[in-house]
């Protein structure tokens, strides 16, 4: 059975503040310099108001499963989304998870000069030395808590984020243990975790995986896991 986050024992932050941050379906890891709760609250709660009203006025971006048109005067958060789901052709709301902790984070950044947030397994990452994302596919899996991706300082951000046909209470149509993308932000690293997560329906797609990843502009690296067997591409570093 699946347990609810806990993957979150896979995230290595022990030189920052941890806290948590949790308003409705949002739950958010958040790890920076210091203690900044209500912050990251209030971000919270503004891009969520942000999505609902788009999305009371504009149906269509919640259901669709193809990339959509977002008008003009769409939240910022909005046209990231859609951007991300235009770029791995799916829809928008495969995005979510990815993109709000992207903004928090970013907006976090203003306080904090090292920013961490992990949001349903999809994570948001602006440091300054190196950090390691543990790999979690399941507790049956040979892989899970035997090594981690590698990840490089970044004075950017950039995202990290998994998905899953088989641990994910998300939407996916593969059955992939984990399909991790390094991407250069966190909302495009979610959609593409989709997309390339919805080719794998069988050991023998993993390669189908990946070059749906690699066709994704700006997707950095792919690590894809079913069963015993794991595949990867690009600039994935795996440590144990």
């Amino acid at each position: 059975m699946y347990k609810e986050r806990e993957y979150r024992r896979w995230v290595s932050s022990g030189d920052l503040v941890t806290f948590e941050v949790k308003e409705a379906q949002t739950d958010l890891l958040i790890c920076a310099c210091k203690d900044l709760e209500n912050q990251a609250r209030q971000s919270v709660l503004n891009y969520r108001k942000d999505i609902e009203d788009y999305i009371g006025k504009n149906r269509s971006f919640y259901t669709s499963l193809e990339p959509v048109k977002v008008s003009a005067d769409a939240p910022e958060i909005v046209k990231a989304m859609a951007r991300a789901a235009e770029k791995a052709l799916v829809g928008p709301m495969a995005a979510i998870a990815g993109a709000m902790a992207e903004f928090v984070g970013r907006d976090l950044s203003v306080f904090s000069d090292e920013v961490i947030v992990e949001n349903g397994g999809d994570i948001f990452l602006k440091t300054n030395s190196v950090r390691h994302v543990g790999i979690y596919a399941g507790d049956s899996s040979p892989f899970t808590g035997k090594m981690a991706i590698e990840v490089p300082p970044s004075e950017n951000g950039l995202g990290v984020c998994t998905s899953s046909g088989t641990v994910s209470h998300s939407l996916n149509f593969g059955k992939a243990d984990a399909v991790c993308i390094i991407a250069d932000s966190a909302a495009l690293a979610d959609a593409a975790a989709t997309a390339a997560g919805n080719a794998v329906k069988s050991k023998d797609d993993v390669e189908e995986g990946i070059a749906v990843a690699n066709t994704i502009d700006g997707v950095r690296g792919v690590l894809i896991i079913i069963a015993d067997k794991l595949g990867t591409w690009g600039k994935i570093k795996l440590v144990q």
